[in-house]
């Protein structure tokens, strides 16, 4: 560095330097430890052959030094990184908070509910007061918090389910109602050995019509209606 310098910011300078070179060690030595204990991890995969990436991923400044991805699937069977948004970090932090016992949970309902990413229902005399999700301080619910901050542009049938809850809800309730979907599909996922299938935003799209035509349907029933499609060409 040229310049005139004092002597006071030069020593704090150096000193951060310093740290910044001993912490970037500790975070490679923890690392080492992570992938020597990946090894010992017992083979869930049945022989099934590592699926290859979905798509290209940048690797990031945090991603860990070490190759986790394979390691992952062969100790849980499935490939979590097949789902958007859920890279090799998240993939991690969920498998080391969750662990790789999936009887602890009955249903995926309990599983939500120990995430934290489930409403929970305050009644009083019948009458709903809040439906609130409950204060968690769970990893796991925050690593999939974050994986749903990735689908603002998502061409993806998930992008379009978040942008979907932020038009109805606001972006922090749509944050929490993905990572909801996003623990659901992997909570089905490891119980069930399959694996994910990509959905596109045509597919989702009609869907979300179907659904809402059965609901306008049953609800002309209940009220003594009979709703009719109007034919081709001629919008009513």
């Amino acid at each position: 560095m040229q310049g005139n310098w004092r002597d006071e910011p030069l020593c704090a300078l150096a000193h951060a330097v310093a740290l910044y070179d001993v912490y970037h060690q500790k975070i490679t030595a923890c690392d080492q430890r992570i992938e020597a204990y990946l090894r010992t991890c017992a083979d869930r995969s049945d022989g099934q052959p590592w699926p290859p990436p979905s798509r290209p991923r940048k690797r990031g400044g945090n991603q860990p030094a070490c190759a986790v991805r394979e390691p992952l699937h062969r100790i849980s069977g499935v490939d979590l990184t097949q789902i958007e948004g859920i890279d090799e970090t998240t993939s991690l932090v969920i498998l080391s908070e969750r662990g790789l016992d999936m009887t602890r949970w009955p249903t995926v309902k309990h599983c939500t509910s120990w995430l934290g990413l489930c409403p929970h229902h305050r009644v009083s005399g019948g009458t709903v007061l809040r439906r609130r999700t409950k204060p968690c301080a769970n990893r796991a619910a925050t690593a999939l918090r974050l994986a749903a901050a990735c689908f603002y542009h998502s061409q993806s049938a998930l992008g379009a389910f978040f942008r979907r809850m932020k038009a109805r809800m606001g972006a922090p309730k749509a944050m929490t109602a993905t990572a909801h979907k996003l623990a659901r599909l992997l909570d089905t996922m490891r119980k069930d050995g399959t694996a994910y299938v990509r959905q596109g935003m045509d597919e989702y799209a009609q869907q979300s019509r179907d659904r809402m035509v059965q609901n306008m349907t049953r609800r002309a029933k209940a009220l003594g209606y009979t709703l009719v499609k109007a034919p081709e060409g001629n919008p009513v």
